[in-house]
């Protein structure tokens, strides 16, 4: 009677030390959201505190419900039984001491990141002082920036101007080519017995064919103009 008491109070412990287990995962989903904030406060928020506390709260219960399990199984005589649960004890503990480190991953990332943004803001906020207190540094400055300005803007024209000249001179290569080209297959074409002739002829009955027509179309136009 007594191992039955023991084995069911055993089966509650393990149960309640899941369910701590899964709410513990559920705020570490939560809490590590915080840390992942594009702009994160300078300091923590409410909500952020209350998961934080949350945590600490259920791993504390955690703790003290392996203790239970500890204890109960220190008061058991079975062998078997004693080997399976001491096994189950060990994971328990694990990855309680696992969600341990992990709380303490997170909130030295919390802490870090918190760190930056306000050596950020507190260096900005020397920065407007300085700015503030020594008006002509602050114009000094201004005048830097828009020389720069001017910079980049003259380099962007000197880029453009010389991909200008870079595609002109392509053109140019081009032309020259096109040129040689032709003047070898005019050279080619003089170096061919008869060719010259053959060309010769055919342009002269393209003149003819030209004057014929011309002719034709002025004794059409004559004669349009004769019977109007």
């Amino acid at each position: 009677m007594a191992t039955a008491t023991g084995n069911q109070g055993w089966a509650q412990l393990r149960q309640q030390a899941r369910s701590l287990e899964s709410q513990t995962e559920s705020l570490f989903h939560t809490y590590s959201q915080y840390s992942t904030l594009s702009n994160i406060p300078p300091k923590p928020s409410k909500e952020e505190r209350e998961t934080e506390a949350k945590l600490e709260e259920i791993l504390e219960k955690r703790d003290h419900v392996v203790g239970q399990l500890a204890r109960l199984l220190d008061s058991e005589a079975s062998l078997t039984s004693s080997a399976l649960k001491q096994n189950n004890l060990s994971l328990l503990r694990e990855k309680l001491a696992e969600h341990r480190r992990d709380l303490g991953r997170l909130r030295s990332t919390l802490q870090e990141a918190r760190n930056r943004v306000n050596l950020l803001s507190n260096v900005r906020d020397d920065i407007q002082t300085y700015r503030a207190n020594n008006p002509e540094a602050a114009e000094a400055e201004y005048m830097l920036d828009e020389r720069n300005r001017i910079d980049n803007s003259h380099n962007m024209v000197d880029s453009v101007l010389s991909q200008a000249y870079a595609t002109n001179e392509n053109f140019i290569l081009q032309r020259e080519t096109l040129a040689s080209i032709n003047r070898r297959i005019t050279l080619a074409a003089s170096q061919v017995p008869g060719l010259n002739t053959i060309i010769g002829k055919i342009s002269a009955r393209k003149r003819r064919d030209g004057v014929i027509m011309g002719s034709f179309i002025a004794f059409c136009f004559i004669v349009f103009w004769f019977f109007l």
